[in-house]
């Protein structure tokens, strides 16, 4: 995949090591809070009100400080003091090479500028897919919702890859499908490698150590997460002036093998590049 990141891109040119790369990751982690993270260090959350947020967050497309507003766990004047406090305090991994010297300032820049060359064919200010996709505003929503929630409730860093038409899914570890009926019809499907399934059954689990938990818990987890995904695209789908069933999830193991696109039917694919360097894949299987 040709998507990927500023320290990717980097240690693809020699330009940085691994070890001082994990360093200046390690010191964005440290720097660079969540909203709710930061919340409690400004004293205006407990841990309590933060994991009030994230269970309401997976049953509602809202940022953490309006759902803290609106759950009136804060007041409008305090988020904002704590979005200006992130953006005073924000460290990109550039700056944080340069704290680590790793880097200079004169270098620094010229990969940036390269990098920026590098990537521009892959930055779109909006999901885009193809005009003739059968009822796309309810397609991007999906994908839209997909970003969010693996942003919002498995705090996922990642970028997506720009939309392509295919005739059957990638081959992948674990598959999670539902099905659309009602004004709407198709498929959503999540496609992870194992490792990515544990990333997203812990945040469900909420425990950091999953590695005793029976595959199928772990699957359960994915289910819950496609359920999320698919529960909030059918709750919005009633603005656009759509009504959508969704089917309970199914799980797959395709074992190297490609899904196919079914006859009269129409498949997206929404590539996903990890931090880590990993890969799964959104895909939109929509009834012509």
């Amino acid at each position: 995949m040709a998507v990927k990141f500023f320290g990717q891109f980097l240690l693809e040119k020699g330009a940085v090591s691994q070890e001082n790369l994990l360093k200046a990751v390690e010191l964005q982690e440290t720097t660079n809070l969540k909203f709710g993270e930061t919340a409690l260090q400004m004293g205006f959350l407990s841990e309590a009100d933060v994991e009030r947020v994230h269970v309401a967050q997976r049953g509602e497309d809202l940022r953490f400080g309006d759902m803290a507003v609106k759950l009136g766990l804060l007041t409008e004047e305090q988020m904002g003091e704590i979005l200006t406090r992130q953006k005073n305090n924000h460290l990109h991994i550039g700056e944080a090479l340069l704290q680590i010297g790793a880097l200079d300032e004169s270098r620094l820049g010229q990969y940036l500028t390269d990098f920026k060359a590098d990537q521009a064919p892959y930055v779109t200010e909006k999901i885009a897919i193809p005009a003739e996709t059968p009822h796309a505003p309810i397609w991007e929503l999906a994908a839209d919702l997909s970003y969010k929630m693996l942003t919002r409730v498995v705090n996922l860093t990642f970028r997506p890859a720009p939309c392509r038409v295919i005739t059957s899914l990638p081959p992948r570890d674990v598959v999670a499908v539902m099905d659309f009926s009602g004004s709407v019809s198709g498929r959503y499907l999540l496609a992870v490698p194992v490792t990515l399934q544990k990333t997203v059954a812990r945040a469900i689990l909420n425990e950091e150590n999953i590695e005793g938990e029976p595959e199928e818990v772990l699957d359960d987890a994915i289910m819950e997460f496609v359920n999320i995904v698919c529960g909030n695209v059918a709750a919005k789908s009633t603005q656009l002036g759509k009504t959508i069933e969704i089917a309970p999830p199914e799980m797959f193991r395709p074992r190297g093998q490609e899904i196919a696109v079914p006859e009269g039917h129409m498949g997206l694919l929404f590539p996903i590049q990890t931090v880590n360097g990993e890969e799964m894949d959104v895909a939109i299987f929509a009834r012509r």
